[in-house]
């Protein structure tokens, strides 16, 4: 087995690791610009998400090249954030909506609560 890799293989690997780097740093920027938590959820979530991504690209390339063969197997990783994370944010939103109406903020009304008002 081949320890080196060729400069083919480096180059879009380096570029994914710090796309990745990049998505990262412009997650925790929008983190720490947006006003209210409900704001804040999407930048660090779609970063991380997009960032997971090219982390595992780069990863497949440079094993394939190392292997001689394909290796998928780190697509898994990505594809279970793609699943948990938008899961995950709609259950901390509905947490954090729920707290705000428990405080008698002033939040949206429930979507069963409109309905019996218009009368469906």
């Amino acid at each position: 087995m081949n320890a080196e890799l060729s400069l083919w293989v480096e180059i879009p690997v380096a570029v994914l690791l710090v796309l990745s780097g990049v998505f990262t740093l412009l997650g925790a920027t929008g983190l720490l610009r947006m006003k209210d938590y409900f704001q804040r959820m999407h930048p660090p979530a779609l970063a991380s998400t997009i960032g997971a991504w090219c982390v595992a690209l780069a990863s497949i390339i440079c094993f394939s090249a190392l292997k001689s063969g394909p290796v998928v197997h780190a697509w898994l990783i990505p594809v279970l954030l793609a699943i948990t994370v938008p899961v995950t944010t709609l259950l901390l939103a509905r947490a954090a909506l729920f707290r705000k109406r428990m405080a008698g903020d002033d939040v949206p009304a429930e979507v069963s609560s409109r309905q019996t008002e218009s009368g469906n």
